[in-house]
């Protein structure tokens, strides 16, 4: 009786304040437990998630160094993601974040922006490497964390990178702590398109910031349909001219088209726009990032603390 009183102290700590399911225990060779827990408060169905505690977090290649940064890996289609989970100060539950990363892959800086995230926006910001590698003239300005088996680099607007992002979002929300009712969705460059995606076909999520997005005729006609409201943030300099990774769709007049459809069919959102600024601006100017980081934590404030 000892020993299942200790399992259950260890599962309400490990689910804090989330729901938790007792399953039977039995005796047979010795005690034999099955424990469920962290289900989340809205009774969503979710995706497992499996996690180090706190205390025994180990970090994946390349990614050492980060101070209170919990470690999840999640069962995706086509492989598992690796995400960093990191959280405000303060008692919860808190809202939740989910961070995609570009076509140059899960880098540090992602796990940075996680924490600034976190601490300035009230959330608990989960940056996962939702697919492996890396590539293109935007790896020069990331510092990379492996994820070999992540699944292979979706193509854009996939029902691939969907399956993918849906399972991380998820995970998202039975994370301990978080109120899976109330979740944004964060994505630079593909990471971006994948999010917007996401706000027009699944619609379950309450606001998604878009960053340096490409913006093709046919995402444009897709306006009308997007279900929450966004933040654009986009560099003047942006597309393909100045060699940091951005295509024809990703130039400026793409973004403004964007942002005029959505203004005709009514929709919310915001749209910043850095003079001068390139294709991954955010991971090379200082100031622009310190400002994207105020900007995005004032977003998520107004539409996510409700």
């Amino acid at each position: 009786m000892r020993t299942i009183r200790i399992m259950r102290i260890l599962c309400i700590h490990r689910c804090r304040r989330a729901h938790y399911l007792w399953m039977s225990a039995a005796f047979g060779m010795g005690l034999a437990a099955a424990l469920t827990c962290c289900v989340p408060r809205n009774g969503a169905a979710t995706t497992p998630v499996t996690t180090q505690s706190r205390a025994g977090t180990v970090a994946p290649a390349g990614a050492d160094g980060f101070a209170g940064i919990e470690w999840v890996r999640v069962p995706v289609p086509g492989g598992a993601v690796t995400a960093a989970v990191a959280r405000p100060p303060g008692e919860g539950p808190f809202p939740v974040l989910v961070i995609l990363h570009g076509t140059h892959g899960f880098a540090r800086e992602y796990v940075g922006l996680a924490q600034d995230l976190s601490r300035e926006g009230g959330v608990v910001a989960v940056a996962g490497c939702w697919f492996k590698g890396g590539q293109g003239k935007g790896s020069k300005f990331v510092t990379p964390i492996e994820c070999p088996d992540a699944p292979e680099m979706p193509n854009h607007w996939s029902k691939e990178g969907l399956g993918i992002v849906s399972a991380l979002v998820a995970a998202a929300r039975a994370l301990p702590g978080v109120r899976g009712d109330r979740v944004a969705l964060f994505g630079h460059s593909r990471g971006g398109g994948a999010a917007l995606q996401y706000v027009v076909e699944r619609r379950d999520v309450q606001a998604a910031v878009l960053n340096s997005i490409g913006y093709p005729d046919e995402v444009v006609a897709l306006a009308p349909s997007v279900s929450a409201p966004l933040l654009q943030l986009h560099g003047t300099a942006d597309g393909p001219a100045r060699g940091e990774g951005g295509t024809e769709y990703h130039k400026i007049e793409q973004a403004r088209k964007f942002e005029g459809a959505l203004r005709q069919a009514n929709k919310p959102y915001k749209a910043v726009h850095f003079d001068g600024s390139g294709h991954n601006s955010l991971f090379t100017d200082a100031k622009q990032y310190d400002e994207t980081v105020q900007l995005v934590a004032k977003f998520l404030r107004d539409h996510l603390r409700k």
